[in-house]
């Protein structure tokens, strides 16, 4: 026994188990275990890579989770699934690391007390680890590699900012940094921390934050971008107004990509990044359908319907999409049997038969009906 688990420790990357959650086959989603550290301090990040089709290589995007409140081991594995879908659209392969301590991650969340610029290099080094794994991924382009983080990850991502990392081109900072209300003057430790990232930082970045974010007031934020910059970092402050309830969210929705998109493409061109749409590659003739509204029967001329097709397509799972003869739709995600409620959806206003069109990734329009 004690043999088998030096074995498995011995292993740099660990694949999940068959029986684990269920994937994202459109976006070749899998789940695999890498390495951090070295000795008595090694550790285990679950990680979530999404993928095009094909061999690439392909430019690199690693996407840094926030850190929610409560127990680090209670936070689910983080998936960002409309960012992923839109880099992997763009020819993006997407690596997401659950730093130690995090979700299924073994080893220990780094608290490091009220040192907030400690913390965020004790995080970096966790990223530090993924990049390593990716690089030697024969689908990845190693030398072009932006790195991405919300919230916490934000504050990560920066940190890591101040090391040469081969191939990484450019930083994206969404809402980034560390609330610790328990450390008195914890704002202006934010502050410095962004300050001594942008005295030691190698890479330009760019930032997004709200003016209505839960966790940052405005008066932090243009302390933290001032102390940076002054600092000598190179820092460009996209200050996008107010999202929804609560700003900080803003990159996790389906609605803030029309805030974020469009300014992430200018700086990936400014990094001689590519962002046009992949082709359809043509192996899977369902997803392929399935990314067609024109094909959905029965909701061309229904603008709604239209509009709640391509948010069905970029839900996560499980989901199903429904349809009725007369333009009628509905669709639903997540929870208890998305089947029935999507059916429901549909027939709140019609009394035609309502019919699954999808569910998931599976097109089943030919052959499931309900009354």
């Amino acid at each position: 026994m004690h043999r088998l688990f030096a074995l498995l420790l011995a292993l740099p990357l660990l694949v999940f188990a068959a029986d684990g959650p269920r994937l994202n086959k459109a976006l070749n989603e899998q789940i695999v275990f890498v390495r951090s550290g070295s000795g008595l301090f090694v550790t285990e990040l679950e990680t979530t890579i999404f993928k095009p089709d094909g061999d690439g290589p392909y430019p690199l995007v690693v996407i840094n989770h926030g850190k929610e409140f409560g127990n680090p081991k209670f936070q689910p594995r983080a998936r960002y699934i409309v960012a992923s879908r839109e880099f992997v659209r763009r020819g993006y392969v997407v690596m997401i690391p659950m730093r130690s301590g995090f979700s299924k991650s073994s080893g220990g969340y780094i608290e490091g007390g009220c040192n907030i610029a400690g913390n965020g290099l004790a995080q970096a080094a966790d990223i530090d680890a993924a990049l390593a794994h990716a690089r030697t991924l024969p689908y990845v382009d190693s030398q072009r590699i932006v790195v991405v983080g919300q919230s916490h990850g934000g504050l990560s991502t920066m940190a890591l900012g101040t090391t040469e990392q081969a191939g990484v081109l450019g930083l994206i900072n969404f809402a980034g940094g560390l609330r610790l209300d328990r450390c008195n003057g914890w704002e202006a430790s934010l502050a410095e921390a962004f300050a001594d990232y942008g005295k030691a930082g190698r890479y330009r970045s760019l930032w997004f934050y709200g003016d209505n974010d839960s966790y940052w007031p405005k008066k932090t934020i243009d302390e933290m971008h001032a102390a940076h910059v002054a600092a000598g970092g190179k820092a460009r402050m996209v200050a996008f107004g107010s999202f929804k309830g609560d700003s900080h969210g803003m990159f996790s929705q389906q609605d803030g990509l029309a805030i974020w998109w469009p300014e992430v493409e200018k700086f990936l061109i400014e990094l001689g990044l590519p962002v046009g749409q992949l082709p359809a590659s043509g192996t899977d003739p369902d997803s392929l359908r399935l990314a067609a509204a024109g094909k959905v029967p029965f909701i061309a001329e229904s603008e709604r319907c239209r509009r709640l097709y391509q948010l069905f397509v970029d839900a996560d799972y499980p989901r199903a999409f429904a349809a009725s003869g007369n333009g009628r739709c509905g669709y639903a995600w997540g929870g208890e049997d998305p089947r029935k409620r999507a059916i429901d959806f549909c027939r709140a206003k019609t009394e035609e038969v309502c019919k699954l069109y999808a569910i998931d990734d599976e097109i089943t329009w030919r052959n499931e009906a309900t009354n």
